[in-house]
């Protein structure tokens, strides 16, 4: 098989569980039109071959004490390989950074950030973004409100 979803039944698996991960296998077999067999087949199936790549429980940032994000953007001074690498490995272990994007244009990549509040991105930002070699520039903006966010 070449795609990894095979037919609208997985589409329609997969929008009820993007809804409600929770749901049982018979609730969900009911809702798409299935038996509970062949739905759950269908959910290994989806599983196994990396469609779903798992569960997870989506949390308040607040109740962790995250209350600003800011989404800033990062400019390197080149584009060559060990820099490209020597920035991604740092970020993948930074717990403010909850998303990055190698981007087109004028900035090299988009991060999503997350912090207590100024000080705490302030430090993030010269103790760690600022520290690396490779990093030429930063840009940040700071989300004043989120209209919309959204899992897939």
């Amino acid at each position: 098989m070449t795609q990894k979803i095979a037919d609208e039944m997985d589409r329609r698996i997969l929008k009820e569980l993007v809804a409600d991960a929770r749901i049982t296998n018979n609730e969900l077999a009911e809702r798409v039109g299935l038996s509970a067999s062949p739905c759950l087949r269908r959910i290994r199936r989806l599983e196994e071959t990396g469609v779903i790549r798992g569960y997870t429980a989506l949390v308040d940032p607040v109740i962790e004490g995250w209350t600003m994000t800011a989404i800033a953007t990062v400019r390197l001074s080149r584009q060559h390989e060990d820099e490209i690498v020597m920035f991604e490995e740092a970020i993948r272990d930074w717990d403010e950074v909850l998303e990055c994007h190698l981007v087109t244009g004028s900035r090299d990549y988009v991060l999503k950030v997350m912090s207590s509040g100024l000080d705490h991105y302030e430090r993030f930002i010269k103790e760690k973004i600022a520290r690396l070699k490779c990093v030429a520039s930063i840009e940040t903006s700071f989300v004043m409100n989120t209209i919309k966010e959204r899992r897939i």
